[in-house]
Order: structure tokens, then sequence, then C-alpha cells
């Protein structure tokens, strides 16, 4: 997804968040990966958000832009303990597919797994590729 992919209908949990990003004239998801924490601890000061949301969407952020994830992929690895590109360069397509695939049956969302081998292999060929060009 682009950077200047517009932030869209976050997750609930995240409302917070969305409402001062958006009062702070945060609109997209590469505006957002490039808050500082200056900028976090403004906003967080100003507004309803918390550090831990705000931190957790840059890091989405990062996923989004830098991988060209969707925000609901970049949230799944996130959360499945994946939180940095480095992390997802250096981890085997089977450790990502059973680590999400373990949180999306504890989430009890009932559909099948949208992480398989072919998918992680080809997250970790862009997480490794994105590594050698910065």
């Amino acid at each position: 997804m682009s950077p200047n992919a517009p932030l869209r209908a976050l997750p609930q949990g995240f409302r917070d968040e969305e409402r001062d990003l958006k009062k702070a004239g945060i609109s997209n998801w590469g505006q957002l990966r490039d808050l500082t924490d200056q900028n976090l601890s403004r906003l967080v000061a100003t507004g309803r958000s918390t550090a831990r949301n705000l931190k957790r969407l840059r890091g989405i952020a990062e996923l989004v832009c830098c991988l060209e994830l969707a925000p609901a992929d970049a949230a799944l690895l996130m959360h499945a303990g994946f939180a940095t590109i480095a992390a997802i360069a250096s981890s085997s397509p089977q450790e990502i597919t059973n680590r999400t695939g373990r949180l999306e049956r504890q989430l009890g969302s009932g559909r099948a797994p949208v992480v398989d081998l072919a998918i992680a292999k080809q997250w970790i060929r862009e997480a490794k590729a994105r590594q050698t060009t910065n």
C-alpha cells in the first residue's frame, strides 16, 4: 500500500487515536509513519490518544509503507510478534504462518488463516530487500 494511502476505518480499539490524528492533520499512512516521539507525546497531551496505541499505529504504518502491506496484514503481523521489518526478515515462513494462524484462532475469527507459506515467503523476501536498501 502506498504511503499516501488514506487512513481509513482504523480498528475500533483506535477510535480516539483516529480522531486525534485527523484533528492533527494526519491523513495518510506515510504521515503517521513519520511522526516523531515528540509528535506522539503532543498528541497524547492534547487529545484522548494513548502513547501505546499511537506507537502501535506507527509500527503498523511502517509495515504498510515499507512492505506495501494492507493495514489488516500489518496489524496481524504486529500483534503476532513481528513488529519490525528486521523481525520479519529474520523469521522463517513456517514461523510466520504458525504465529499468525495461532493469533487468528485465539481471536476466534472463524475464518480460514489469511497467511500461507507463499505469502509469508513473499513478506520475508520484501523485508530482506528493504533491509539491504536502507
